[in-house]
């Protein structure tokens, strides 16, 4: 019953990170390998668990979803491709080959979604002098966002980090509407990934179900209040998340375990 107790309440924190900024993963993935679950399991079990409460924070999200339907259309189709992808490498291969990159990539995803506006300004800048920029400027943006699946489905803590540095380089500036967006991508892979770890057998339904409940609860609160938060105040906690998940990691992959 602690061992139950333990993963509802890490999936509730969990599931208010993701509605806010994401990197839920980062407090659900290490309580289930705590509790006994093997890694693999633990990544599946994970991804599944998070899905109702990444929806909930999607819903909280909703009236954010009509000004561009057709990008979200685009984007979500790319993480469903993706997120597949990414389902199958990890049943494939050992999630530490990628653990060892991790921290570089949130590096780059902190840096570039701190210096959004920057970037976005520079691009726009340089749209003047080069006609065709905006066109590479989407392809790099669409490719980075199906990397970016890819790796959502293999191992998805930090992906939340990752899509809001996409989108900001997308040219959106509204933290709400790159939250609503972020939500429903991250929805869309978690949802696919479901098809590749059912087949394989490697999820904990229990555990899973006790992560579920506690996801949707911590996930639909946080998104509502979150609107209610001036827009910088959300940006400099998503900053911040970023920050200590690329610290967290880049120790745990240098410092020595003895």
């Amino acid at each position: 019953m602690m061992q139950y107790l333990l993963i509802f309440v890490a999936a509730m924190l969990a599931g208010g990170l993701n509605g806010i900024a994401g990197g839920g993963s980062f407090i659900l993935f290490p309580v289930l390998m705590f509790v006994g679950i093997p890694p693999i399991s633990a990544n599946a079990t994970n991804s599944i668990a998070l899905l109702p409460g990444t929806l909930a924070s999607a819903g909280a999200y909703r009236h954010e979803f009509a000004e561009d339907r057709r990008s979200l259309v685009r984007v979500c189709i790319l993480g469903a491709i993706g997120g597949l992808i990414g389902a199958i490498l990890l049943l494939k291969t050992p999630p530490e080959v990628f653990l060892r990159v991790l921290p570089y990539l949130l590096l780059t995803a902190t840096c570039a979604f701190a210096f959004s506006k920057n970037l976005t300004a520079w691009v726009e800048k340089q749209q003047a002098q080069f006609t065709r920029l905006k066109e590479l400027r989407s392809s790099i943006i669409n490719i980075l966002q199906l990397v970016v699946a890819v790796y959502g489905g293999f191992f998805g803590g930090g992906m939340g980090i990752l899509f809001l540095a996409s989108f900001a380089l997308m040219g959106m500036t509204n933290i709400n509407r790159m939250n609503a967006y972020k939500t429903i991508l991250t929805s869309c892979i978690n949802a696919v990934t479901v098809i590749p770890f059912v087949i394989a057998g490697a999820i904990r339904w229990q555990e899973g179900a006790i992560a579920a409940i506690g996801a949707v609860i911590g996930g639909y609160i946080t998104a509502y209040y979150a609107q209610k938060l001036a827009p910088v105040l959300v940006r400099r906690f998503v900053i911040g998340v970023g920050s200590a998940m690329t610290l967290y990691f880049f120790v745990k992959s240098y410092l020595p375990t003895n």
